[in-house]
């Protein structure tokens, strides 16, 4: 709630400056109106400022900005007093909005760990909470439950969702003696668990703990405003005093002379230009990226999105659609094309399972007439009877008869190149085999091309096995890859890449891609990610155009180059217009013209970034 007052101070410190200047600027009202504006849009900053001050005993750039406004004022200034608060506090109001956000994608996670459990207790049942729950504790999950815990089935054969741990779409099929995990989704039968791992010690909390870790972590370019801002602050106001007290002394100036030039000197010191330099630059990138789908966090994260060396890829959502789609079909000696067609999708079409989705989708042909006495082996595959002949398909293992050799080679090639088989037989027979992969994203290959051309080096970060990974990797044209990766080992894989590259950008849409998102210096989401992946990301492509990628990289270099500009630009000003005071070359008028026009001359700049 704080952000939206902040903010709303600024800008109605702005309007009553531009009300004042434009209606009232040469009345009597001027001054009492312009002390609206300081005291409103300068409420938070100033408070912050002093209390800072108080609490930490060493002075900040809020008490510059303070000295300076009122220095402003003493010499009758008013409005660029104003206007130095107004700047300042828009500025504060920013990084205030921008820190909040970060605490959102901790409810996002938690959101999906389950708060009660069903713990078995002899022949009983009792709920409780997920944080009561005990090594060996047996727990019954009903179908479409999440997971309250870390375990071995004991019980149950069903098919787990385990796409907020490793990120696939597809789920996998379990039974007794496997290893289940907390916030995964039990699909399709009642299973038992036996807890192996308190609540605090899961994978998911791990999740949730990395998160936090990484997001606590400052950036360099905070570090280094935190180093400075002390020195600064104070070199500034010592020069102030030296600048009235020793002219008179030791030259012909009053002391009237003394502090007209030191205050002038406070003034002409004071940041505006420099802020200036770099925030209407920033909101310039920041809204040309969001209007071409590219949403940036912060100003700090597109500056760093331009020292970017390696980007990290999460495989399935991010470089692929994120969903199974049939990309090769072939059909046996036992029935026509068409007729094993039907007959998949008169079956299929009666799952929810995602293969039979794809197979469903990809065998759509109108006027099907629905199988009859359709079963669902779980983990297997399905029967039914169709047109009155009894149809299956499914995995190999499940179907009765065998697959010839030259069939066998062409299913052995498709599943080489990392893809699911799904067979179909009839009672003659092997009829067909239909192969399913999550295909690349249309954009995804050119992409990578416009990566590689800026000298960024690419690689891919999958939990999905060997064989499959290969594959994308060769599509996507990616030459580096790591396969089988728990969202702990991406961390680790990214910390790596850092050491290797330096500034490194993760994109992913997962949970599971969260902790690594987070551990990055730029952490990437696609627009159609999870919530948690949407709040712990820096940036989101809102179109999921992985094309905008290399955009944003080049918008944010173009960015760099303006803000260079711009702060030796203002830089220089400053030390000019300090000498000429100090020489006695500079009027009040002239400082006044030389410092606010400085600081136009930056934002007509900066603002060239909406072209």
């Amino acid at each position: 709630m704080k952000r939206h007052f902040e903010l709303l101070a600024a800008l109605l410190s702005g309007a009553i400056i531009i009300i004042t200047y434009l209606l009232f600027h040469d009345t009597e009202a001027a001054p009492f109106l312009y002390i609206a504006a300081y005291l409103i849009g300068g409420y938070y900053k100033a408070k912050e400022g002093i209390t800072e001050t108080i609490l930490e005993r060493k002075l900040n750039v809020e008490m510059l900005m303070i000295f300076a406004a009122i220095g402003a004022a003493i010499i009758g200034h008013w409005l660029e007093g104003a206007l130095l608060i107004f700047i300042f506090a828009l500025s504060g109001a920013l990084e205030t909005y921008t820190e909040n956000r970060s605490s959102q994608e901790l409810r996002a996670l938690l959101s999906l760990q389950p708060d009660e459990a069903t713990r078995l207790t002899g022949t009983s049942k009792e709920i409780v909470p997920v944080d009561q729950l005990k090594v060996n504790d047996q727990v019954l999950v009903l179908p479409g439950d999440r997971i309250p815990a870390d375990g071995v089935i004991t019980k149950g054969t069903t098919s787990i969702d385990e796409s907020a741990i490793t990120g696939e779409g597809i789920p996998v099929t379990k039974s007794e003696g496997h290893e289940v995990f907390a916030g995964t989704v039990n699909s399709s039968a009642v299973l038992e668990i036996r807890v192996m791992k308190p609540s605090e010690d899961t994978l998911f909390q791990r999740i949730i703990t990395m998160v936090q870790t990484a997001q606590a972590q400052k950036s360099p370019a905070q570090q280094f405003i935190e180093r400075f801002e002390g020195p600064y602050v104070k070199i500034v106001l010592l020069l102030v005093l030296l600048l009235f007290l020793v002219p008179p002394i030791f030259t012909a100036w009053s002391f009237t002379e003394s502090f007209y030039r030191a205050m002038i000197l406070l003034v002409v010191a004071s940041p505006c230009a420099l802020v200036a330099s770099v925030m209407p630059a920033t909101l310039s990138a920041i809204s040309k990226g969001a209007r071409n789908g590219i949403l940036v966090k912060g100003g700090v994260h597109l500056e760093s999105l331009g020292q970017v060396k390696a980007v990290a890829f999460d495989k399935t959502g991010s470089l692929t659609v994120g969903k199974p789609a049939v990309t090769d079909f072939l059909v046996g000696k036992t029935a026509e094309s068409s007729q094993v067609l039907s007959a998949a999708h008169a079956i299929q079409s009666q799952s929810s399972h995602p293969l039979a989705k794809a197979v469903a989708a990809y065998t759509n042909t109108d006027s099907i007439e629905p199988a009859e006495h359709v079963t669902d082996a779980t983990g297997q595959g399905m029967e039914g009877v169709w047109q009155g002949q009894k149809w299956r398909i499914g995995k190999a293992s499940y179907m009765n008869s065998t697959v010839d050799q030259l069939f066998a080679e062409q299913a052995n090639a498709l599943a080489t190149a990392g893809k699911s088989l799904v067979f179909i037989e009839n009672e003659d027979g092997i009829a067909g085999v239909f192969a399913l992969q999550d295909t690349l994203r249309p954009e995804a290959k050119a992409a990578i091309r416009s990566l590689t051309k800026l000298g960024i080096a690419t690689i891919m970060l999958t939990g999905d096995n060997e064989q499959t990974a290969k594959a994308i990797a060769a599509q996507a044209g990616i030459t580096t890859y790591r396969a089988n990766c728990l969202p702990e080992e991406k961390v680790t894989e990214i910390k790596k890449l850092e050491r290797n590259h330096g500034m490194i950008a993760m994109v992913g849409d997962g949970i599971n891609d969260a902790p690594a998102i987070a551990t990055a210096q730029v952490g990437i989401a696609m627009g159609n990610g999870t919530d948690a992946a949407l709040e712990t990301a820096d940036m989101v492509l809102i179109k999921n155009d992985l094309g905008k990628l290399a955009d944003a990289i080049r918008l944010s270099k173009r960015m760099r180059r303006i803000i260079k500009q711009n702060v030796i630009f203002s830089v220089s000003v400053i030390l000019l217009l300090i000498l000429a005071n100090v020489t006695q070359y500079l009027g009040l008028p002239l400082g006044v013209v030389g410092h606010e026009g400085s600081t136009i001359l930056v934002i007509l700049n900066g603002l060239r970034l909406l072209k």
